[in-house]
């Protein structure tokens, strides 16, 4: 009974003392952080203000020295039934933030991506920029007039 005793402690010992196996990981997922985010030259592209008009029936757009209140309040009214299931003003939803939209884009461009979305995606190599970079989730065309859009436009401005 004694060896028995011995000859399982040993064993135990024997066994508990052999070499490490490393478990393999069967999955692994790794969240890349901002500074980590790899080189994309066209959503670089698309991040930076762009010049262009866009494709569309507005070819230019300039803005009154001051914000007409009345049709920035048409603009909000409308933003807030057409826009927001997919733009916030101040941060990314299923499309851009459109805080400071001007500082990134024309105002004709805006109004043609807004007249004109699917030939805009089609064409326009900064709206296909933007696609790529919100994972291929195209801009619904909404159906707004000028007068419509002119009035988001406006409230744009206000954000």
């Amino acid at each position: 009974m004694k060896k028995d005793i011995y000859f399982i402690i040993l064993m135990l010992l024997v066994i508990g003392c052999g070499p490490k196996k490393e478990k393999k990981k069967l999955f692994e997922y790794k969240q890349t952080t901002v500074g980590e985010k790899a080189h994309n030259p066209k959503v670089e592209k698309a991040a930076k203000k762009i010049v262009n008009q866009g494709i569309g029936p507005i070819k230019s757009m300039v803005f009154d020295a001051d914000i007409n209140k009345e049709m920035a309040d048409e603009g909000a009214l409308i933003f807030k039934q057409k826009c927001t299931a997919c733009h916030m003003p101040d941060r990314k939803l299923i499309g851009p933030a459109l805080k400071g939209i001007y500082d990134r884009r024309t105002p004709a461009w805006v109004m043609n991506m807004i007249l004109n979305p699917t030939e805009m995606l089609q064409k326009d190599e900064t709206a296909i920029a933007l696609l790529k970079e919100y994972n291929n989730v195209m801009m619904l065309n909404q159906n707004l007039s000028q007068q419509e859009t002119t009035a988001l436009a406006e409230y744009f401005r206000t954000l």
